[in-house]
């Protein structure tokens, strides 16, 4: 008995005690913890984890606008829509992107352009949108894809509209374009309205009137299986259309300011003198939009970029010309309101010099055209009469009316990117270090020298003259129309400005003035004024791109193209009721009688006369000389 240990029940029962109650302890903390996970996860975080859920099943898809369609005054589409098939990739679908990208490059043709776009967008867009990886499948293609859709997740085959331009280049520096969505623009764009869509307006009305034509996108919430297939639409926002576009734009009279330029690099503005709404805005040449919608290969914009004649760029908006003789139509009012005698003559003997001064300032006509008053100096372009003019007006008070017709400012179309025009002041020739010399005054007389005007501009100008002093805002849109409802929203004209004009009867004069120089016997524009069934107020310009010297002679076959005088043309008809104002400028073509006029009577005839336009005259047309 001594040898058997006695066992200590107290204190092993004190340990298990303190054991059980250890437990109990890590168990209450342990069930803490998990209760405070769970309270964590349902109450704090619900909405974040709720969203990650339906992110897993629920794919939420936006559905773009159909994009406005722009119509000219007749219904000529301009800009439409037209389905392609489109390859687009999901991200938020796609486990190994790279490998999918060469998986589908062995089923569609994949450029480099088409990677760089695509890789573009996966940096800029949200990763549950589809985004495109190549539009325009061929049905060869699409067959392709179809048979191996299953094995491609997140890559899905689908129809959208397409922007197209019907008309090709017509217009095309009026109506713009559409491209892709680039840095800068989704930069300063709300990425919330382009959801769906990687297309933007570019230039002209495209860009404008954006606003208008994008519409409103749409969402549908669908809910996929693990391998990104729809299994069913949860619900649906209908997107809403944009707003067609109705221009004053005549297609028609277009097509012929464009055939009429032919190849030469020019412009021709066109309006309505009582609206403003602008009828023509051609610049040539011209150039295929189309390409640029969906990226312009590098080798076909190099060639519209390093072209000679500069198609892209927008002569009637941005080109800055000097106006030669067309000013004379607003000096000759000018010098009637000026208190100058009108019946007064001055000797032209074919030049004119300062006091004091050698420098012979030449006039178009090497032999001079003899005494001249007002009358025979607008018809027959003399510039002998108007240096003499300037020399007694200054330039100060020559700038201060031109300006009443909106020269030196610009127009206030709506178009983008609008250029203004200069009209020089010896105070800003003197802010650039130099001095104004009085030959500058002399030369401003005919439109010569650094005074600059747009085709735009001196269109509006002319529309001045044909109103009477009110000169109006010009504008390519004249109403927008709601799709759905069909109702149409017109945009009201604006007069930009009244010129001030003390006596109605100098407008009266100067208009026989102007006349004379289409239906009277010396005018420089007669040929155009021959057989014409309405009468044209009209004023022909040469305007002088490089200095000849004092001796030398101008000679066109002797000078380099682009060094040759660009030719001008204004007018506006029916005289007694005008319902068109034109301007036509023809770069480095020599003179505007023979070069300018004819394109404004083309352009006029094709709008006062419609389908009765004449094919040929009765007989030839006298000869035409003069700037």
């Amino acid at each position: 008995m001594a040898g058997i240990p006695i066992k200590d029940y107290l204190r092993e029962s004190r340990i298990f005690n303190n054991r059980i109650s250890v437990l109990v302890v890590l168990v209450g903390l342990l069930t803490l913890l998990l209760f405070l996970r769970l309270a964590w996860l349902q109450v704090v975080s619900h909405r974040h984890y709720a969203t990650l859920s339906q992110k897993n099943r629920v794919n939420p898809v936006p559905i773009p606008p159909v994009r406005g369609l722009i119509v000219d005054r007749n219904g000529v589409v301009l800009a439409q829509n037209y389905p392609v098939l489109t390859l687009e990739v999901t991200p938020d679908q796609v486990t190994d992107m790279k490998a999918l990208l060469a998986e589908l490059g062995q089923l569609v043709t994949l450029n480099e352009r088409d990677l760089k776009n695509f890789r573009k967008q996966l940096r800029e867009r949200p990763r549950f949108e589809a985004l495109t990886l190549r539009s325009h499948l061929n049905d060869v293609e699409a067959a392709r894809f179809a048979v191996r859709r299953h094995l491609l997740n997140g890559a899905d085959l689908r129809a959208r509209l397409q922007r197209h331009y019907p008309q090709g280049g017509l217009a095309v520096h009026a109506v713009g374009y559409v491209g892709r969505i680039n840095e800068e623009e989704m930069a300063v764009i709300d990425k919330t309205a382009y959801r769906g869509t990687d297309h933007i307006g570019k230039l002209g009305i495209e860009q404008s009137y954006e606003h208008l034509l994008l519409g409103k996108v749409g969402f549908e919430r669908n809910e996929t299986d693990a391998h990104g297939r729809t299994v069913r639409n949860l619900d649906r926002s209908a997107p809403v259309a944009g707003k067609n576009l109705y221009l004053h734009l005549d297609a028609r009279v277009q097509a012929v300011a464009e055939q009429a330029l032919g190849a030469r690099r020019g412009a021709v503005i066109a309006l309505d003198p009582k609206t403003g709404g602008v009828i023509a805005f051609a610049s040539t040449p011209t150039y295929d939009p189309n390409p640029f919608v969906n990226g312009i290969d590098f080798q076909s914009y190099a060639a519209l970029r390093d072209s000679k004649d500069k198609p892209l760029i927008n002569r009637a908006l941005n080109g800055r010309y000097a106006p030669g003789s067309t000013i004379k139509a607003f000096y000759g009012l000018l010098a009637l309101e000026a208190g100058i005698d009108p019946n007064k003559t001055v000797p032209c003997p074919g030049y004119f010099s300062l006091p004091d001064s050698s420098h012979r300032f030449r006039c178009w006509k090497a032999a001079g055209h003899g005494p001249m008053n007002l009358h025979d100096a607008v018809v027959q372009s003399c510039d002998v009469y108007f240096y003499r003019q300037a020399v007694t007006l200054g330039v100060e008070r020559m700038n201060r009316f031109l300006a009443q017709f909106g020269y030196g400012a610009r127009t206030g179309i709506d178009l983008k990117g609008e250029s203004d025009g200069l009209l020089p002041t010896p105070e800003w020739k003197q802010a650039r270090g130099q001095p104004w010399y009085p030959g500058e005054t002399v030369v401003l007389g005919i439109g010569q020298g650094p005074i600059l005007v747009t085709p735009l501009q001196l269109a509006v100008s002319t529309a001045g003259l044909a109103n009477r002093g009110t000169v109006p805002q010009p504008r390519l849109a004249h109403a927008a129309q709601d799709p759905v409802s069909k109702a149409l929203t017109t945009y009201e004209p604006r007069a930009a400005q009244t010129a001030q004009i003390e006596h109605a009867q100098h407008f009266e004069r100067q208009l026989r003035n102007l006349m004379d120089v289409v239906h009277g016997p010396g005018g420089t524009a007669r040929g155009i004024g021959w057989n014409a069934p309405y009468h044209i107020a009209g004023k022909t310009g040469t305007a002088q791109v490089k200095g000849i010297a004092q001796g030398e002679r101008y000679i066109e076959e002797r000078v380099a193209e682009f060094h040759r005088d660009h030719a001008l043309f204004i007018a506006y008809a029916p005289v007694e009721d005008p319902r068109i104002a034109v301007a036509v400028i023809v770069e480095n073509s020599g003179s505007g009688s023979a070069n300018a006029a004819p394109v404004a009577r083309k352009v006029m005839d094709q709008y006062l006369l419609g389908e009765q336009v004449k094919t040929a005259p009765v007989a030839a047309p006298p000869p035409m000389e003069g700037d």
